[in-house]
């Protein structure tokens, strides 16, 4: 805890504000809550979770679990069964039990007291769960426990809080976001992130990317949203396959692709989120055989396909392309055993770090890290991009995308290339070209587009 505060204070000192992941659908089943609950139905901690009885000796109803498997484990002490939407360690809490909110709250309040800047609230669209309407996410009460959270908690101070919500759209997440409705600040919505599987298939059913599918979503986003509440907006997290690797080129371009994918995304409006090793263009980490695996999901699904018939060379491929390991490798600082991260032995191997490394980065004047530096820049200097309007630009080209911010009479023009392929493909400006903001090639801005170009300019 001494560590946590040195961090706090260190970074306020920096106008920096750390904000925390916080859990609160579910706990550990070895919290002093779940344990209490486990040994004693009379306990007050037993209402802190989700139990039924059987129904005619099964399990009470059809609920999954995210990781595949009933969302149901019988517990033959109690004579009843707890509710997990996750692996069977991480029981549901009742949100339906005021008790429960209260405590909630009163740790929350615990760490804002301590100093932190907000949180991002993992899977928050569960806590309104009707499990036996077989309701999990955007339940009947969500919203309402969202602003009794938000009165209760962060609705009094400057704080920041994302909800991560699977299954936003862009009217629910209105009513998250609406400043007038006090419940959050923006939420994390994942549309754009499962365009790559089979239409009605789990995400290892992998398809080629549409680039302009791609588009018309984050158009329908930045549209839907504006006036009306706030986009997120990120390429990476701790559960998803690193970027470049799944929609851009992780060999030949890997550093060009990666700056495509960043000069698209950081000049539309919303907060930018960058995860650990992305501005330094780290790609995914291909394992041969499941023994490699640490991720509870990707460790199920495999069980389940082999049992089901799948070749266990497809499984891997689908592992290596959308495991959430991708992400969780250590960050590689140099190129040095282990990639400077430890002198000890990581939770998962860092592998040959090679010239993807911070020391590298910092090195190279033309490296990622100095685009997301600039992007940065740009965001902080240019109200254009964070207060004007929207507009995609159609190309008639498949692999070309296009779009126009506008504001009190000046225009930002985003083009790029989202292959490996060059494309012709021209904006007509119809007006001055004041300024090129970004460009990651260094050639002028022309007809034709290289592979992964990627530029803005300003318009008179």
């Amino acid at each position: 805890m001494s560590d946590m505060d040195t961090l706090i204070i260190e970074a306020k000192k920096r106008n920096i504000r750390i904000i925390m992941d916080l859990v609160v659908n579910h706990t550990s089943s070895e919290h002093p809550w779940f344990q209490s609950a486990l040994q004693d139905p009379n306990s007050k901690f037993h209402d802190f979770y989700v139990w039924r009885k059987s129904i005619d000796g099964d399990v009470p109803n059809e609920l999954q679990s995210n990781f595949g498997g009933s969302a149901w484990t019988f517990v033959p002490k109690l004579g009843e069964y707890y509710l997990h939407l996750h692996a069977k360690e991480q029981p549901d809490l009742n949100w339906e039990n005021p008790m429960m909110r209260q405590e909630i709250y009163r740790m929350m309040n615990y760490w804002i007291k301590k100093g932190v800047g907000g949180f991002r609230l993992d899977v928050i669209d569960l806590i309104g769960k009707d499990p036996d309407q077989l309701i999990t996410k955007n339940g009947p009460t969500l919203h309402a426990l969202l602003k009794e959270m938000n009165q209760h908690t962060f609705g009094k101070d400057d704080l920041v809080t994302v909800g991560e919500t699977w299954g936003a759209t862009p009217e629910i997440a209105q009513l998250y976001s609406d400043e007038n409705r006090n419940e959050l600040s923006m939420v994390f919505q994942f549309e754009h992130i499962n365009l790559d599987k089979q239409a009605g298939k789990r995400k290892w059913d992998l398809k080629k990317l549409d680039p302009q599918e791609l588009h018309q979503v984050f158009s329908k986003w930045q549209t839907e949203l504006a006036g009306k509440g706030w986009n997120s907006l990120f390429w990476n997290n701790h559960d998803l396959p690193r970027i470049i690797s799944r929609w851009g080129d992780d060999h030949e371009y890997r550093i060009l692709s990666g700056k495509m994918l960043a000069i698209y995304l950081y000049f539309l409006q919303g907060t930018p989120y960058i995860y650990q090793g992305e501005e330094i263009g780290m790609i995914n980490y291909p394992i041969q055989s499941i023994d490699e695996v640490d991720d509870i999901e990707s460790r199920r699904m495999y069980d389940e396909r082999i049992q089901s018939g799948y070749k266990e060379k497809d499984i891997i491929a689908s592992i290596n392309a959308k495991g959430r390991d991708n992400a969780r490798h250590p960050m590689q600082w140099d190129a040095s055993k282990e990639a400077g991260f430890t002198t000890g032995i990581p939770w998962l191997p860092t592998g040959d770090s090679g010239e993807i490394n911070v020391a590298a980065a910092l090195d190279d004047p033309n490296s990622l890290f100095y685009t997301y530096k600039r992007l940065i820049q740009l965001r902080k200097e240019l109200p254009i991009i964070t207060e004007g309007t929207f507009k995609p630009i159609p190309t008639g080209k498949a692999a070309v995308l296009a779009y126009m911010r506008e504001y009190k009479g000046e225009k930002l023009i985003v083009v790029v290339n989202f292959s490996n392929k060059s494309e012709q493909f021209f904006v007509d400006y119809n007006q001055q070209l004041k300024k090129i903001l970004i460009h990651n090639y260094k050639k002028e801005v022309n007809h034709v587009l290289l592979p992964y170009e990627a530029y803005a300019v300003l318009l008179h």
